[in-house]
């Protein structure tokens, strides 16, 4: 990704009971992936949670924000998923690459 760009850091846990949780979060990717400034994902899941979604400008994420779609699924999450999470964005002025 050329630089800068914006990350939106997600950081959740989990309720025990997740129905429906894998199947709305697997739509709300496919879903961000089609909004103009959408950069790219990475995710990741154990005890806790951490999905970073990049984005090429804040008009970009507040516009996903405020997405009908992803403010359903927000709802949801509060009522049924997520034990707790938070929401940090930070500007990413560089990155770095290794691959063997």
């Amino acid at each position: 990704m050329k630089t800068p760009y914006y990350a939106v850091i997600f950081t959740s846990s989990l309720e025990e009971n997740k129905d429906g949780y894998v199947e709305m979060s697997e739509k709300m990717v496919e879903l961000a992936s089609q909004q103009e400034g959408f950069l790219g994902i990475d995710s990741a899941r154990s005890e806790i949670g951490i999905t970073v979604s990049y984005w090429k400008d804040l008009a970009s994420i507040q516009q996903w924000r405020q997405n009908t779609e992803h403010l359903v699924a927000q709802k949801l999450g509060r009522k049924q998923w997520y034990k707790k999470f938070s929401v940090r964005i930070a500007l990413v002025e560089r990155e770095y690459d290794f691959e063997k």
